[in-house]
């Protein structure tokens, strides 16, 4: 039973129908968009503390993403169940499993938003003494995190919010709604910083600021939607079955993004443990570059996950291949066109972050190793969207521990300590401890593709079996 067409669908996208490549490029383009905008924003944040904040506060802010994402990623990841759940139900054309999902997920998220943002103020300061962050550096730290976590339930709305837009082919409205939060976000970083010489609170501020709106920009959306996704105040409950098939999908997500920070959390530690600064600063500018690269691959890795999602409840599974097949072309191609171009930029990228030489140096370390093998990491995402696109969540988080978690952190406590302990120059063990990253990448996508082969066509031999036995019956 495919998606009923209606008048009001205008910003759904049937995907069981229609070119595959034309339509993920459809989809993509404002998803990398919407990204891209978010990076800026959060950029500003970097640069204007860079810029015109105290001394160490680069530092202080570039080296808390891991311990966000770590807090942040368990809940985040139940969004990504709810937009598969969506966009299996859309497929299918079961519209009140479509709005139970929806109201399920909605509750969910202000229910995870209040649990983040209570664990994360309390927690933040113990857990950056877990992670070495230097005393010259710790106390800006612990006050950023803590006040980033105050809108950790807009945070939480805006998400889930997006995701189930997102899951009916929905991409242009979430952007509009970040356009103009993120115009405000930089507004109130000027301000606050510049004009009232808040520093590192300064940019935190700004940030919730900007995350209220675009919370309520999103909810506004769905109560004023039409069909399936329509959004009602009162029916906003959890439904027990709706949970229990996004937690199958979006917990082992969760697990997987939580377990990735831990991986990172361990390196940031062991990059704070150097005890310099300009260290932290230039890893920090670094890997805000690269999001920018990674971003446009993840929005190639969403089209996977709703596009087979979509096919999946539908039960077109030559389209499914396809799909495969287009999203691992496609996040190659922008992952390795990118990459090179931020390799060729990096001294004047990393300038826009800092007017320190050192920070710059030390930034490019990390820089020639990762820009020119992140593709890596996009078609590793791939295989993991198309394998949660047929509801197989568990196997790819268990590959990613194996894979790229584990390996990591064995690689951290072995080699990279044992190079470390030779006493050779801080560059060099940089380069060392960054290797680390494309060598999982790789060992995680051929791991993520073998299992997407098998567990696939066990999904398709069982799905033709049903539609036998209902045409039989019929």
């Amino acid at each position: 039973m495919k998606p009923i067409a209606t008048r009001h669908a205008s910003n759904t996208m049937d995907m069981t129908k229609g070119p595959i490549f034309l339509n993920i490029i459809k989809f993509t383009v404002p998803l990398i968009i919407t990204g891209t905008l978010q990076l800026l924003y959060n950029a500003a944040d970097i640069i204007v503390v860079g810029k015109y904040g105290s001394d160490n506060a680069l530092a202080a802010v570039s080296s808390t993403g891991a311990l966000i994402n770590l807090i942040v990623n368990v809940f985040m990841g139940l969004s990504i169940g709810s937009s598969v759940l969506v966009a299996q139900s859309f497929g299918a054309g079961k519209h009140k499993d479509v709005s139970e999902a929806v109201h399920t997920s909605i509750a969910i998220a202000l229910i995870s938003g209040v649990i983040v943002g209570v664990f994360g103020f309390f927690a933040t300061r113990t857990m950056l003494e877990w992670m070495s962050s230097p005393e010259d550096v710790i106390d800006l730290s612990a006050l950023y995190v803590k006040i980033f976590f105050l809108g950790s339930p807009a945070n939480m709305l805006y998400n889930f919010g997006a995701s189930i837009l997102r899951a009916v082919g929905d991409t242009k409205r979430p952007l509009y709604f970040l356009m103009f939060s993120g115009v405000i976000n930089v507004i109130m970083n000027l301000i606050f910083v510049i004009g009232f010489g808040l520093d590192v609170a300064g940019v935190a501020l700004a940030t919730i600021i900007s995350q209220f709106v675009s919370a309520a920009l999103i909810f506004i959306c769905l109560l004023r939607s039409d069909g399936p996704i329509k959004l009602y105040i009162k029916k906003i409950k959890i439904h027990w079955k709706k949970l229990g098939k996004i937690l199958a999908v979006g917990l082992p997500a969760g697990i997987q993004g939580s377990v990735f920070s831990i991986s990172n959390v361990i390196i940031q530690s062991s990059i704070n443990g150097f005890g310099v600064p300009a260290i932290m600063g230039g890893n920090g500018a670094a890997a805000n570059i690269e999001g920018f690269i990674y971003n446009a691959m993840n929005s190639v890795y969403q089209a996977a996950i709703t596009f087979t999602g979509q096919n999946f409840g539908a039960k077109e599974y030559k389209r499914i291949r396809l799909v495969a097949f287009e999203c691992v072309g496609i996040v190659f191609g922008v992952g390795f066109g990118l990459g090179v171009i931020a390799k060729l930029l990096e001294p004047q990228l990393l300038g826009l972050y800092t007017n320190k030489p050192e920070e710059i140096a030390y930034g490019m370390v990390r820089m020639n190793i990762i820009c020119l093998t992140y593709f890596t990491c996009g078609m590793m995402d791939v295989m993991v969207g198309m394998l949660r696109g047929i509801g197989r969540s568990l196997i790819p988080t268990i590959d990613s521990i194996l894979c790229v978690c584990g390996f990591r952190i064995v690689w951290i406590f072995t080699y990279f300590a044992a190079y470390k302990a030779t006493g050779a120059a801080a560059e060099d063990c940089l380069r060392i401890l960054y290797i680390s990253y494309p060598i999982s990448w790789v060992m995680a996508f051929l791991v993520h593709l073998f299992c997407f082969i098998v567990f696939f066509a066990i999904a398709k031999k069982r799905g033709e079996r049903e539609m036998e036995m209902g045409e039989a019956a019929g």
